[in-house]
């Protein structure tokens, strides 16, 4: 029989609605907290460890540099940079890989502005190198199939004696 002839239970749909509605919160509840757990260009060191988890990247090596430290993770296709000051700010990402990698967390607050600027910047055909500038950040991606690289740094936030040819 396709239908149950039994009259449904008041209590039982309240019940199923109760279990749902709380499901809903508890899942909205932990994007909420995923957003704020995002860590950035910006950001501090601490942070490293969650875009690390959210590009399922493994952790693949840490370099002291003049006046600053690089710590590197390999999300498999991707390997990921990230320039970390004495005073443990992320002032810098590069990468290199066969595909660019999320910049969405990667960027984190300064993602709005990246966006606005490569929707206001007219792409020209067969252009393999893309230069985005705001005024608080700077993202330049080139490349070819199976070899794409970027980087992205706020000037602002560069230590003394840091040439921006260094972050590749």
């Amino acid at each position: 029989m396709l239908f149950n002839k039994k009259p449904i239970n008041g209590d039982f749909i309240i019940k199923r609605i109760s279990t749902l509605f709380i499901c809903l919160c508890l899942s909205g509840g932990g994007v909420a907290l995923s957003e704020h757990a995002h860590a950035t260009l910006g950001d501090s060191v601490d942070s490293i460890e969650s875009d690390r988890n959210a590009l399922s990247a493994v952790r693949h090596a840490v370099s002291v540099r003049n006046g600053y430290t690089v710590q590197e993770m390999d999300a498999g296709s991707t390997l990921v940079r990230e320039y970390v000051s004495p005073s443990g700010v992320v002032f810098a990402i590069s990468w290199n890989g066969l595909i660019h990698p999320d910049l969405d967390q990667l960027l984190g607050s300064y993602i709005d502005e990246y966006r606005k600027a490569q929707q206001e910047t007219p792409r020209t055909l067969g252009q393999r190198r893309i230069q985005l500038k705001t005024n608080r950040i700077f993202v330049e991606k080139w490349g070819h199939m199976r070899n794409l690289q970027g980087r992205a740094y706020d000037p602002a936030l560069i230590p003394s004696g840091v040439s921006i040819d260094e972050i590749k």
